[in-house]
């Protein structure tokens, strides 16, 4: 009988040293040398201090800071564990709103943030990118046009010229990787980060 299952169980035990420890470990060895930054989760270092990863997004909401795409991620309810909690951009939970066409709760979140929207910039159309959720919930990219469209609102937060934002704008806008995959698109963070560089040049004059 072992005689037998000893064939088996080399094969099982060699195989799950292989492919369950030497090879992942290998693996992230060799991401650590030849990619450090993104094997470390890919973080944003400002002053010595981690604010935040350029791979996912995090909640903006101030007036003055450019706000990324929703995110319909939850969290346990500290209250009731058996239920959940909105949290945007919880990255141990990534998801998307699962709500559609026919959701009252869905078109009426839309109504009312459109209509933000429209009164924060009358003049210009609402992007659809502004106005919906990621499928993962921690998107950290936002389209130029959505970015764009933020600028009036920053400019007058900030007391800056709106050409200067818009300027900073477009520096920040990313093409398609390898020119063809994917769309134009600006990080929320970076771009956030060098308007608070912005604002401090022109504090300090």
């Amino acid at each position: 009988m072992l005689r037998e299952l000893r064939p088996a169980l080399v094969m099982t035990v060699t195989l799950t040293v292989l492919t369950g420890l030497a090879y992942p470990l290998a693996m992230t060895g060799l991401a650590g040398v030849l990619f450090p930054s993104q094997a470390a989760g890919s973080l944003v270092v400002v002053d010595g201090n981690v604010v935040g990863s350029s791979l996912i997004g995090q909640s903006f909401t101030g007036e003055r800071y450019f706000h990324g795409r929703l995110s319909a991620t939850t969290a346990a309810d500290p209250a009731d564990a058996t239920k959940t909690v909105p949290a945007p951009y919880n990255a141990s939970n990534s998801m998307g709103s699962n709500l559609g066409p026919t959701s009252k709760a869905l078109a009426d979140r839309l109504g009312d943030d459109f209509a933000a929207l429209r009164k924060e910039n009358p003049a210009a159309r609402v992007p659809v990118d502004l106005v919906t959720t990621s499928g993962s919930g921690l998107d950290p990219e936002i389209s130029p046009d959505a970015a764009l469209f933020q600028v009036p609102r920053i400019a007058q937060a900030r007391g800056l010229p709106e050409d200067q934002v818009r300027r900073l704008v477009e520096a920040q806008v990313e093409p398609p990787q390898l020119g063809l995959i994917g769309e134009p698109r600006v990080n929320v963070l970076a771009l956030n980060l060098a308007l608070d560089r912005a604002g401090a040049r022109a504090a300090a004059r």
